[in-house]
């Protein structure tokens, strides 16, 4: 059985339209990453297709097998592709590109086999190759063939085609409170005795929560916490510089530059007046370092010690 976590009353949205016999033909999934909405999107796929059940899994369920094995001919996933097919673990290509959306002309264009619906899923509708592929998916749902559901799952709707949202119907998820949590991350195999430290660094994204496991966040945002109190010295961004520099640091490297941003972020909503604005100057600047410095590959040692910088500046508001 695959379980579900929070989220119930999507979730009973979604089971009333489907029970009502009429069922919008397209949907938006929207909520902050790493809460469950692809998930869901799947279980939901399922459901419809195998039109019967809830959105749970059972053992030797055929619906679920086929389309798990990219089998089931009335399911089409899309999501970004590997830049090479030839080498997959090289990385996923930027986008969904257009010719991957008018793949769907064909598979829109014959009968479902197994089920009286097919089930379009993209993963996620913010990766769409604007404008090529967003436009060519906005003539589907201008007209869809009878029986076809759409379903999008999306971290920012207000990014897509304003005329792609204004033929779906919206399904708004949100994070999941600290017991659902919990029990999701037990439910992954997080261990135990890490599991309330994830609760809180995961801030409702159990999928974030996982990310950082093994990490000592709690190590990181100590460190933050010591260079906002001044660091006048530069030890704390020296040590810290060193330490995350090491090739062997690379996550943790990569979990900095997370934390970083959030943890001004909140030290910006206990300011006001012009150290406000200066805890809001200091945030800008962390996010376009922290962006910068995983999109261009910058020196990890002379990163860290930069950004170790901006939060120290926070020990003398403007």
């Amino acid at each position: 059985m695959t379980p579900l976590y929070g989220n119930d009353r999507a979730r009973d949205a979604l089971s009333e339209a489907i029970a009502s016999g009429a069922m919008h033909h397209a949907w938006i999934f929207a909520g902050p990453e790493g809460i469950g909405k692809a998930s869901f999107a799947r279980l939901a796929a399922r459901r419809l297709l195998a039109g019967r059940g809830d959105f749970a899994v059972l053992e030797g369920d055929r619906t679920w097998q086929l389309m798990e094995a990219g089998a089931h001919p009335d399911f089409k996933l899309l999501e970004r592709l590997p830049k090479d097919e030839k080498k997959p673990d090289q990385g996923l290509a930027r986008s969904i590109k257009v010719d991957q959306v008018r793949e769907l002309d064909h598979f829109l264009g014959i009968k479902p086999t197994y089920s009286d619906r097919r089930v379009v899923l993209i993963d996620t509708a913010d990766d769409l190759e604007r404008p090529g592929a967003s436009n060519a998916l906005l003539k589907n749902l201008e007209e869809p063939p009878a029986g076809t559901v759409f379903l999008l799952v999306s971290h920012a709707p207000s990014r897509l085609l304003p005329t792609i949202r204004s033929r779906c119907r919206m399904l708004r998820f949100e994070p999941l409170d600290e017991d659902d949590m919990r029990m999701a991350l037990a439910g992954a195999g997080a261990v135990p005795s890490e599991i309330a430290e994830l609760v809180r660094v995961g801030e409702g994204s159990p999928a974030a929560a996982l990310a950082m496991a093994g990490l000592d966040i709690a190590g990181i945002d100590g460190s933050l916490a010591d260079l906002a109190r001044g660091d006048a010295s530069n030890a704390v961004r020296s040590k810290l510089a060193s330490s995350l520099a090491l090739k062997a640091a690379q996550t943790r490297y990569e979990a900095f530059l997370d934390r970083a941003p959030r943890f001004i972020a909140a030290r910006a909503r206990e300011r006001s007046g012009p150290a406000l604005r200066q805890a809001l100057d200091a945030h800008d600047a962390a996010r376009n370092l922290a962006a910068a410095a995983l999109g261009l590959s910058l020196d990890a040692q002379g990163t860290v010690f930069e950004m170790s910088g901006i939060v120290a500046s926070l020990a003398n508001p403007g």
